[in-house]
């Protein structure tokens, strides 16, 4: 009798058990039990010393223009948007290793870079700028030979002043646009050259800066959104959502919020 007593206590053990198992894997996860499918995310790299394009706010956070924008192409193509700073020499090599799926960072579309990565369609109109002191002689480009000028590496300024035939000893590279920008206020440099956008920001928020612009008959230059070679797929992805916020409005209250209208 004992032996039946126990056997069947060890039944209904069992059996709870059992029952216990199937009630945890059934519901699965909070997603499958009514709120949905996790999203897939899309990794963007951006170098968030660019502002207005890209920026870190009082609280850490990564923030600007094309922050907001690529957050509301995420939104457009079903995914959430995780953004990462990363220096500007390192984007690439992050996007070839695919620790980022794509970049957003103020990138000028050049024919030399599309032989590296694919480009989304245009999202962005700009211009180089000179920056001077107030009581600078220089008038334009050509002005800049023979003085020091302080560039961002690896950008469209570095590239102009060396088509002007700047000397490459008179070119001063900087990790970012505003450590350039101070060497200017400090005297370290007689000229910065850089994206208009990023410098007059710079000057609008530097007030007490003794700074003032020049221009040139300097070539418009186009931003796009990088993906890695090949990464047709996410391209279009990309490519449709830019095109969506063009059309419902959100691109242009972006832009108004950062730019004005």
């Amino acid at each position: 009798m004992k032996t039946r007593v126990c056997l069947t206590a060890v039944l209904v053990i069992l059996l709870g058990i059992m029952l216990v198992g199937a009630g945890c894997g059934s519901g699965g996860s909070t997603e499958d039990q009514g709120q949905g499918e996790a999203k897939p995310v899309l990794k963007v790299g951006m170098e968030a010393t660019y502002a207005p394009f890209e920026y870190k706010d009082e609280d850490g956070n990564i923030t600007g223009f094309d922050a907001d924008l690529i957050r509301a192409i995420g939104e457009e193509m079903g995914y959430d948007v995780e953004l990462s700073y990363v220096e500007w020499d390192g984007l690439d090599p992050a996007l070839n290793s695919e620790q980022i799926d794509a970049v957003i960072s103020a990138v000028t579309i050049t024919e030399e870079r599309k032989l590296e990565a694919d480009f989304s369609e245009p999202y962005f109109e700009a211009t180089q700028i000179i920056a001077v002191r107030e009581d600078s002689p220089v008038q334009g480009l050509a002005d800049l030979v023979g003085l020091k000028v302080g560039v961002q590496a690896n950008t469209t300024g570095q590239y102009v002043c060396e088509d002007a035939e700047i000397p490459d000893e008179n070119i001063v590279k900087y990790p970012t646009a505003p450590d350039a920008m101070m060497n200017l206020a400090n005297g370290s440099l007689d000229a910065v050259v850089a994206d208009a956008p990023v410098v007059l920001n710079y000057i609008v928020n530097n007030p007490e800066m003794p700074f003032k612009t020049v221009t040139d008959d300097f070539e418009k230059e186009y931003y796009g959104i990088k993906v890695k070679k090949g990464n047709t797929e996410l391209l279009d992805k990309i490519n449709e959502g830019l095109k969506k916020v063009k059309e419902n409005g959100k691109f242009d209250e972006i832009h108004n919020k950062y730019f004005g209208e």
